[in-house]
Parts: C-alpha cells; sequence; structure tokens
C-alpha cells in the first residue's frame, strides 16, 4: 500500500511538472521572461576571434565536426550552444578568461 502511495505521488509530481512545462511553452505564465539567444554567424564570429576552426572548437569546446555544420548552415546552434556563442560574439576575452585554467 505505502508503494502505491508513492507511485501515486511521483506520478502528480510529474503530471504537475509536464503540465507546468506545456503552459511555459504555449506562453501561458505570466511569472516567467523568457529571454531567446539571437543567432549568430559562427564564421564570422570565428574571424572575428581570429581562429581556426581547429582553435576555435578546442578553445570553446565544440567539435569540429559540429563548428562545420554550423560555418556550412547544415545545422544551427541552439540552447546552451547559442547562448555561449552569443556571449563569445559580445566578450571573448571574458569566455577565455573563465575557461583557463
Amino acid at each position: 500500500m505505502e508503494e502505491e502511495t508513492e507511485m501515486s505521488t511521483a506520478f502528480e509530481s510529474i503530471k504537475r511538472g509536464l503540465l507546468e512545462a506545456i503552459d511555459h511553452a504555449e506562453g501561458l505564465t505570466t511569472d516567467t521572461i523568457i529571454h531567446r539567444p539571437r543567432p549568430v554567424d559562427v564564421k564570422a564570429l570565428r574571424a572575428k576571434v581570429g581562429m581556426t576552426q581547429e582553435q576555435f572548437a578546442a578553445r570553446f569546446g565544440f567539435s569540429k565536426a559540429t563548428l562545420r555544420h554550423w560555418e556550412r548552415g547544415d545545422r544551427s546552434p541552439h540552447g546552451p550552444a547559442l547562448v555561449l556563442l552569443n556571449v563569445i560574439e559580445r566578450n571573448p576575452k571574458a569566455v577565455i578568461d573563465a575557461l583557463t585554467v
């Protein structure tokens, strides 16, 4: 009986989280500000910081293959990668300093 109660509680928690996520995705929540990073021209950014593909990928933690896809336009960066690229575009030195051990 105790197991059923725990499963029911877990189910309700998951259900509540999913419903909140749906409301958020549909823009129905008013307590959250959504920041959408703007698209970045990765090839131009890499040229701006003066790095080869290999250097840029190694310095900022991207695979060379992913970087090539972005530069060719086969794929677009999204999520945390797009956020990082926006920060690199605005202040590459700060990112380099933060990543230097």
